[in-house]
């Protein structure tokens, strides 16, 4: 009876969880499957069967917008009420560090892809690169990657790539760079740091760079360092950290963090057109 007990009160506080807080996402599963394996593990934790429960359908979770598969670093994720604001977290600014290759492309701009262009590179030098830099710092138009989980007629390009579909490209779009600096340059190896908005891809830009420099780049690692006010090393939960009581000390410890607490930062807001993923 006691366990029966002890997993009614972890169901009940499972269910009373509301706001948001982050996960290090690790690098190979789509954010889709790592909300998931997070779901399982806390109705799991509950005792909450899934199996054609309708208790399954009250857990509301969703998260704060998508990282690649072979991306890793902070997801924002909302539970509860929580997923009322992840929109917020889409729009807001982010910092990225990525490790770009020059001298190859591929399909889906990273590593992941198949290689379709192989360019010289021992021309570019450290400081072609640094100046190339302020051609993508401030307000740019940006055109989104084919692989995307950008949506035409409801489906998401990726899919569409992956099936062999003819997919046009989407026109440029206004997007935001706060700050772009190169942190290490070890050709064919490029280290940046990227602070951004809402709706703007690494992979594009560092594409892009590569093009600038009559050459071709790849994003090689791509680390979500920060989203929002939340931050890799101080917020993000590593998996051995997937549990009730600790996504409820988290959630306490982040709400300070978000406007409307006690200290009111407020969120850059763009890219209204995107919305939150929220998994039900």
């Amino acid at each position: 009876e006691a366990g029966g007990a002890a997993l009614g009160r972890a169901a009940d506080k499972l269910f009373s969880l509301s706001g948001l807080f982050a996960v290090r996402k690790p690098k190979g599963p789509t954010s889709a499957a790592v909300l998931n394996l997070l779901k399982e593990r806390l109705l799991a934790e509950a005792g909450v069967q899934t199996n054609g429960n309708k208790r399954n359908q009250v857990l509301k979770i969703g998260h704060g917008g998508t990282l690649d598969s072979a991306a890793t670093g902070v997801l924002v994720v909302g539970i509860g009420k929580g997923t009322k604001m992840l929109g917020t977290m889409l729009a807001g600014s982010k910092k990225y560090t990525a490790i770009g290759m020059l001298g190859k492309a591929t399909d889906t701009l990273d590593a992941t892809g198949k290689v379709t262009e192989e360019k010289p590179y021992d021309q570019v030098t450290k400081g072609d690169l640094e100046n190339v830099l302020q051609k993508f710092t401030g307000d740019i138009m940006q055109v989104p990657p084919l692989y995307s989980a950008l949506k035409k007629d409801g489906e998401r390009l990726s899919t569409l790539m992956k099936r062999g579909e003819a997919v046009e490209a989407k026109p440029a779009r206004p997007v935001r760079v706060y700050s772009l600096s190169l942190q290490q340059f070890q050709p064919p190896l490029f280290t940046l740091d990227v602070e951004c908005g809402g709706g703007f891809y690494v992979r594009s830009l560092v594409n892009d760079i590569g093009k600038e420099l009559s050459t071709c780049a790849t994003v090689q690692e791509l680390t979500r360092t920060k989203q929002g006010p939340f931050t890799l090393e101080e917020h993000a939960l590593h998996e051995d950290k997937w549990t009730i009581d600790e996504i409820a000390r988290s959630l306490e410890h982040c709400t300070a963090l978000l406007p409307g607490g006690p200290s009111r930062k407020k969120l850059k807001t763009e890219h209204p057109g995107e919305t939150a993923v929220i998994c039900e």
